[in-house]
C-alpha cells in the first residue's frame, strides 16, 4: 500500500544574500517528502539548513523559492492551515516561569483559536506524563520535564505532523530514553513525526527513513536500512588462545586496526572477503578462536562519507 505524502518540498530554495554579492544557500533544490505515520529523522552538521527548513514551515523564515505542501495544503495559499497542521518542538526551552503546564497549555490553546470545550489539556499532559505537576510553577520543573512540557505545547491544536528541532540536545541518558518513548507513543496514535538530531545512534534506532543535509543541499534520502547497507566495511574482533601474525593485505582490503596479546581486531570490505576465510587464516597459525564479535558500521559512517566534502 503506497503511503501519502503529508509533507512534501519541492525546488525549495532559501538564500541569503552577502554584502560582497555572493549568495548564501541555506537551503539548495531541496526536494523531499514525508509520508503519512513515519518517524523521519533529518540529520546534517551545524549550519546544514535543518533548523531553517523546520522555520520555513513554521512561518518564521520566508523561503527565496519553490513549494512547500503540508497536509493538502500549499505555503503561499494556505500559511494558516499549514501552520494548524503542524507542532513544532523548538531546542530551546522558552517557557514562561510563572505559569502552571496546565496554564501554559491553555493559553497556548487559546492562541490557536481552540474553543474551551474542544480542548484536550488534561489527556495531553497525561501523554507527557506531566499530570502529577499540571498545577506547579514551570520555574519549579525539572529539566526533563521542560522538554516533555515543550512537546505538549506542541500538541495543543492536535496537529496530524509534529516536528521536533534537537529534542535531546543537552539532556541526560536516562531523560532521552523517556523522550523517544514519549516520541514513539505520539507515533503509534498516528502522528507523523520529523525530527533533527546530532545523535546519529537515535536516529539509527528510532527513524524509519532519513534525509541527510550538508551545506543546504540533501546528499541522502533513503530507509535507515538502506542507507546501512551502503557501508561496504565490516570489522570483527576475535579472541584467540595465543598471539597471532597475520599481516594486513594477506586478503584483498583486509587492515588489521587493533592487536593485542591474544586480541586481534581486522576491518575488511563485505563484497571482497568472507568471514570464513580469515577464520582458515586463523587457523592456519595453529590459533583457537575462543571469542567472535562483528560490527556491521553505522549511521556515523554513513555520515561522515556523505558529509566530508
Amino acid at each position: 500500500m503506497n503511503k501519502k505524502n503529508v509533507l512534501s518540498a519541492k525546488n525549495l530554495n532559501k538564500i541569503y544574500s552577502k554584502k560582497s554579492g555572493n549568495p548564501i544557500y541555506a537551503i539548495n533544490n531541496l526536494n523531499l517528502d514525508v509520508q503519512q505515520g513515519e518517524i523521519f529523522g533529518l540529520l546534517g552538521p551545524n549550519g546544514a539548513g535543518k533548523t531553517t527548513f523546520i522555520n520555513i514551515l513554521g512561518g518564521t523564515v520566508i523561503k527565496t523559492s519553490g513549494v512547500v505542501n503540508v497536509w493538502g495544503f500549499d505555503l503561499d495559499k494556505n500559511p494558516r492551515q499549514v501552520r494548524a497542521s503542524i507542532g513544532i518542538v523548538p531546542q530551546e526551552v522558552n517557557l514562561d516561569p510563572f505559569f502552571s503546564p496546565k496554564k501554559l497549555l491553555e493559553l497556548q490553546a487559546g492562541l490557536y483559536g481552540v474553543k474551551k470545550k474542544d480542548r484536550i489539556t488534561d489527556i495531553i499532559l497525561k501523554l507527557v506524563s506531566l499530570e502529577d505537576c499540571a498545577n506547579s510553577y514551570a520555574r519549579s520543573l525539572s529539566g526533563g520535564m521542560k522538554r516533555r512540557l515543550l512537546i505538549a505545547k506542541s500538541l495543543v491544536h492536535q496537529p496530524p505532523i509534529v516536528i521536533l528541532d534537537e529534542p535531546t540536545a543537552g539532556v541526560d541518558v536516562e531523560l532521552r530514553k523517556n523522550l523517544w518513548d514519549n516520541i514513539k507513543l505520539l507515533n503509534k496514535q498516528g502522528v507523523t513525526i520529523i525530527l533533527t538530531t546530532h545523535y546519529l545512534v537515535e536516529a539509527e534506532k528510532i527513524c524509519n527513513r532519513i534525509g541527510i543535509l550538508n551545506k543546504g543541499n540533501l546528499v541522502a534520502l533513503d530507509s535507515t536500512k538502506n542507507l546501512l547497507e551502503k557501508i561496504h566495511t565490516k570489522k570483527v574482533k576475535f579472541k584467540l588462545d595465543k598471539p597471532t601474525k597475520i599481516k594486513d593485505g594477506q586478503l584483498d582490503s583486509l587492515k588489521i586496526s587493533y592487536i593485542n596479546e591474544n586480541e586481534i581486531t581486522l576491518s575488511y570490505e563485505k563484497n571482497k572477503v568472507k568471514i570464513e576465510e580469515i577464520i582458515n587464516l586463523i587457523q592456519k597459525e595453529n590459533a583457537k578462536i575462543l571469542d567472535i564479535s562483528t560490527h556491521d558500521g553505522d549511521l556515523e559512517e554513513v555520515f561522515i562519507s556523505l558529509t566530508k566534502n
